[in-house]
């Protein structure tokens, strides 16, 4: 006989609805997801135990299971279940994170990041190269036809969350620390400001979607797992972009958190 669920847990289904009973089901597992009855890392009922609840196929529990997986709910891991998806755990402070004062104590805007929700930050993937700038980073850097672009990889605690590349026009990067590997110290912008390009101001435009097969594979997403797509330009104070960075997030790992005027 298949295993019971404590009683409370969950709901009945309702027969007069025209909703399918997949989605119902869907429905009442997000639910409870909402208001902690399972919480985060913790595994769902298993297939037997909602088929004996429900009165249901397994077929229909796994249409179920596959509604909450597409919304970046849960996750399935093999011979083990199903579970809940941790919340994101980084609160990414877009006001504070590129303040003056971290680069003066030697740290990067991800280090300050990594500091505050107490994880190990690494880079990887590390790619420093000049080449022919795109269009949209040309015409952002103010017409330059070729550029100093670094790639890397941001992982929290071994896991991939971010993937950033920073486009740099040559006439400031070239020859200097910022085209090593290691750009030292509170990073690429401690090093800008070092050079006589005071940082003034950022912009940022910010949009979700879904990612790329490439993105899936560089920032190990389980399916349904948006990224968040994120393109700054870096302002000194003579008005000059001296840098973009084209980002990509997991969405799952951040909270973006901004400080707005009220006047």
């Amino acid at each position: 006989m298949s295993p019971s669920l404590p009683s409370g847990l969950l709901g009945a289904l309702d027969p007069t609805s025209d909703r399918a009973v997949f989605r119902q089901i869907a429905d009442q597992l997000r639910e409870a997801i909402d208001r902690g009855r399972f919480r985060e890392g913790e595994k769902l009922p298993s297939e037997a135990e909602l088929v004996e609840h429900y009165g249901v196929s397994r077929m229909t529990v796994r249409n179920s299971f596959s509604v909450l997986t597409g919304e970046g709910l849960v996750h399935a891991e093999h011979g083990k279940g199903v579970f809940v998806r941790p919340r994101p755990p980084v609160r990414r402070l877009a006001s504070d994170r590129f303040a003056r004062r971290h680069r003066e104590q030697g740290k990067s805007a991800f280090i300050v990041e990594a500091d505050a929700a107490g994880s190990h930050p690494q880079v990887d993937s590390l790619e420093v190269k000049e080449e022919k700038a795109s269009q949209d980073v040309s015409t952002r850097l103010g017409s330059v036809r070729r550029v100093l672009a670094r790639r890397r990889r941001y992982l929290l605690d071994g896991r991939p969350v971010e993937f950033a590349t920073s486009y740099l026009p040559l006439d400031i990067a070239r020859g200097t620390q910022i085209a090593e590997p290691n750009p030292g110290p509170g990073g690429i912008y401690a090093r800008l400001e070092e050079l006589g390009h005071r940082l003034d101001h950022f912009e940022e435009e910010i949009r979700a979607r879904m990612p790329s097969p490439a993105e899936v594979k560089t920032l190990h997403l389980a399916a349904g797992v948006p990224v968040i797509h994120l393109i700054r330009t870096a302002f000194d104070t003579e008005g000059r972009a001296v840098e973009v960075c084209d980002t990509v997030m997991a969405a799952d790992a951040y909270v973006l958190s901004y400080q707005l005027p009220a006047t």
